[in-house]
């Protein structure tokens, strides 16, 4: 089952600026192997479902660590055989425009 996920994860106990907490949970998707896009609010992944939310869960661990509260917001497409949505969504919305638009 493939799934396109995209979350933001933040610790509310760390003050304004939590870049630091954000930067461990990208390494986490990094190290994962899995596509995924880093966004201003939020990272989006594209994975079979057991390896999306895996990385989720590593991500939530490494945060509740040392993060006494932290907000978790998940948006998930699942569609069964898809593949390459993380740019194929992207490329089809700019091929019905007939340009190019801002990532």
């Amino acid at each position: 089952m493939s799934v396109l996920l995209e979350f933001s994860m933040t610790p509310l106990d760390k003050g304004e600026s939590v870049s630091a907490y954000v930067s461990r949970s990208i390494d986490i998707i990094d190290k994962s192997g899995l596509p995924y896009r880093l966004g201003p609010m939020g990272t989006c992944i594209e994975g079979e479902w057991d390896e999306v939310m895996a990385v989720v869960k590593e991500c939530m661990d490494k945060m509740q660590s040392d993060c006494n509260r932290v907000s978790v917001s998940i948006k998930m497409d699942v569609r069964d055989g898809a593949q390459n949505r993380l740019t194929g969504k992207i490329s089809s919305v700019e091929k019905k425009l007939g340009r190019s638009v801002n990532q």
